[in-house]
């Protein structure tokens, strides 16, 4: 897939799902369909970060399709 600029995104690799619910991190240089990216960005819960560590310092859980390793 390729890298949004829409929503809050401005062709940051990682975006976090800011829903309660979900509270996770997609690298989206290795998305897979599973990710279901632009139904988050039409929800209004994403949120850009440059490093995935950075999104996991601040509570974000990494997608197990996309980056693998999930805490869930």
């Amino acid at each position: 897939m390729a890298r949004r600029r829409t929503g809050n995104m401005n062709g940051e690799r990682y975006l976090a799902n800011t829903s309660p619910s979900k509270r996770e991190v997609h690298d989206l240089d290795q998305e897979t369909s599973n990710c279901q990216i632009d139904e988050i960005i039409r929800a209004g819960n994403d949120r850009p970060y440059n490093s995935r560590q950075t999104a996991n310092s601040a509570g974000y859980d990494n997608c197990a399709y996309c980056i693998g390793g999930s805490n869930r």
